[in-house]
């Protein structure tokens, strides 16, 4: 097949633990030929939508890992499959992309699938599943926000788009700062916050869950640096070998069906403790940790499951 990566620059990946590189990996190993491009570089012209980037291969060497052709425009209408896989933030531009992938899908497969990509912010489509989730509010008013505070007393407050633990802060009891930070965030966007009571279970780690086509196939545990809150990998969380548990497979039944009947091909979840808090949909990752904690080939998967919609 004909792959296209949407992605940010592949030469500044880290090869050891970003997801789109292992997928490209394996896309390698089974024969089909890979084609890269930013999002800035995705146009409509005239009735087509082009890319331009560079044909590429990968190999497991930080620093030579991408080894691109010459620049050239391609018509994505002539792809077998497109991957979206551009980080966050979930702002204006990339719901663009969004619109404009949904001109070639599905006769071009775009993974996941586009239109519900846009409808299906992470921290939007928790809400569908009440039962699932800590208590929590979104809005832009500070009395709401306040009230919230009050009512459940130790609460996390981050921005409703954000990614890789940016901006997410730990509102204890006694912490006086929700009017500066509140201040802070509205001076600067015009999107509402979200707030949710803290979960103690936290310090004992933040479990991803990969799904594949609305199944699980494995779990890692990330845990929090010491005097941290935050578990993402990317402020300094450290990735442990985790099994899944009943509560994590009843949580994995109750969404499955939305996530494999809306496209959502490659998912990963956030649970701590026995609540879901987070479902990914726009760039997911944990591949690489899963695979090395567990043995199983998640790229493997995922391309069958993409090489069986395309057959």
């Amino acid at each position: 097949m004909k792959i296209a990566f949407q992605m940010d620059p592949i030469q500044s990946v880290n090869i050891n633990a970003d997801s789109t590189f292992r997928l490209a990996e394996e896309a390698q190993a089974r024969g089909h030929e890979m084609f890269f491009y930013t999002p800035d570089h995705l146009a409509f012209q005239e009735g087509r939508l082009t890319a331009r980037g560079q044909y590429f291969t990968v190999q497991r060497v930080q620093g030579s890992h991408a080894i691109l052709g010459d620049v050239t425009e391609v018509d994505l209408a002539d792809f077998d499959v497109v991957w979206l896989r551009q980080d966050p933030p979930f702002d204006m531009h990339y719901i663009t992309t969004t619109h404009l992938l949904d001109l070639v899908h599905p006769k071009t497969l775009v993974v996941n699938d586009p239109f519900w990509v846009r409808n299906f912010p992470e921290k939007l489509l928790v809400l569908r599943f009440p039962d699932l989730t800590p208590p929590t509010a979104i809005a832009r008013d500070l009395d709401t926000i306040r009230a919230f505070k009050e009512k459940h007393g130790d609460v996390i407050l981050k921005p409703l788009y954000g990614n890789g633990g940016a901006g997410v802060f730990r509102l204890t009891q006694d912490d006086r700062n929700l009017s500066s930070l509140f201040e802070l965030f509205t001076g600067f966007s015009r999107e509402p916050l979200i707030v949710q009571k803290y979960l103690p279970a936290v310090t004992a780690g933040d479990k991803r869950v990969i799904l594949i086509d609305g199944e699980p196939v494995g779990a890692i545990n990330r845990v929090p640096a010491a005097g941290e809150t935050r578990s993402n990998m990317h402020v300094g969380g450290r990735p442990e070998k985790v099994e899944l548990t009943a509560r994590d497979r009843e949580i994995c039944a109750a969404i499955g069906p939305t996530l494999r009947d809306h496209g959502q091909v490659f998912v990963g979840i956030d649970v701590i403790g026995d609540y879901l808090t987070e479902i990914n949909v726009t760039s997911p990752t944990g591949i690489q940790e899963l695979e090395r904690f567990d043995g199983i080939n998640v790229a493997e998967k995922i391309w069958q499951a993409i090489e069986a919609k395309r057959a």
